[in-house]
């Protein structure tokens, strides 16, 4: 932020800033605008983001489905969604990200996922005159605040709020009551599964299946075969476009768990179900429908 004068006049609208962001409002810092990120950190822009880095598919998505992707001028190789957005340069895989690619792109933010490589990427890009903003995209309630920062950072509040408000009335549903059971094979050696502090959790639970390591409440875990069997999933979701049977599927351990010797997998397309944004509610029904395909 520029030194302006009087220093009293700064003071006060510092202290309006803070306030204002620490209840999610758009700001107006001397034409410019200011949030506060899932780091604490207070992101002030003296006008609204025009050359932008996205670091995650989801917020490819979500600037995209906002009307700020023509903002966008470098994204990850994996920022695949919407067609329009692999027409936008790519800056690497982006976790952890490349600071000279996302630098050489010349943006005047960078949207980075909260994590601990991002956070030392962050502080990187800071150095180096470039400002960022850290936002946790774990579970489907968090969609709606990054939605709304996203949209005050790039002056798109109101196409923001609407897709927020969407996407907030759709987290605060109630579970669809349901017999069916499931476990999300996120990696089988070791065995990783998806569990309640996961969007892929809520999912489940939206369109009508019970995660069976809802208990666990970090986004996943390592977990040992015979669990997995023991927790008796009636079917095992897989990240996978291929319809095919997944490799571990064929090894002997892997015969325990009842659903594996079934051959009951649900094949979810990474593209939708790999990431939380603007199209939950499609994955909701997408997997509500492969449920009951795969039940009959």
């Amino acid at each position: 932020m520029r030194r302006w004068t009087p220093r009293t006049h700064l003071a006060g609208l510092v202290a309006l800033a803070v306030a204002a962001c620490a209840r999610g409002e758009r700001v107006p810092v001397r034409g410019g605008v200011a949030v506060t990120d899932d780091a604490g950190r207070q992101v002030t822009l003296a006008a609204p983001a025009r050359r932008i880095v996205s670091l995650l598919p989801s917020f490819t998505e979500i600037l995209f489905a906002t009307g700020a992707g023509d903002r966008l001028v470098g994204r990850t190789t994996w920022c695949d969604y919407p067609l329009e957005a692999l027409a936008v340069p790519s800056v690497g895989d982006g976790m952890p990200p490349s600071v000279e690619a996302v630098a050489a792109r010349r943006p005047d933010l960078v949207v980075l996922y909260r994590s601990g490589p991002n956070v030392t990427a962050a502080e990187q890009l800071e150095r180096l005159g470039i400002r960022t903003v850290l936002l946790d995209l774990n579970l489907l309630e968090e969609l709606g605040p990054a939605t709304r920062r996203l949209g005050t950072l790039t002056g798109h509040s109101r196409a923001a709020d609407s897709l927020a408000r969407v996407l907030d009335s759709l987290a605060s549903q109630p579970p669809v009551s349901s017999t069916r059971s499931v476990a999300f094979i996120v990696w089988d050696n070791p065995a990783i599964v998806i569990g309640a502090g996961s969007y892929l959790d809520r999912l489940a639970a939206l369109a009508g299946a019970r995660n069976v390591f809802h208990d666990v409440g970090s986004p996943s875990a390592q977990v040992s075969i015979e669990t997995i069997a023991a927790r008796d999933p009636d079917f095992l979701a897989v990240l996978s476009d291929s319809a095919g049977p997944p490799a571990y599927a064929s090894r002997p351990e892997w015969r325990v768990v009842r659903a594996v010797r079934e051959r009951r997998f649900l094949f979810l397309p990474g593209q939708l179900f790999g990431r939380p944004g603007p199209r939950a509610a499609e994955a909701i029904r997408e997997l509500r429908q492969r449920l009951e395909a795969a039940a009959r």
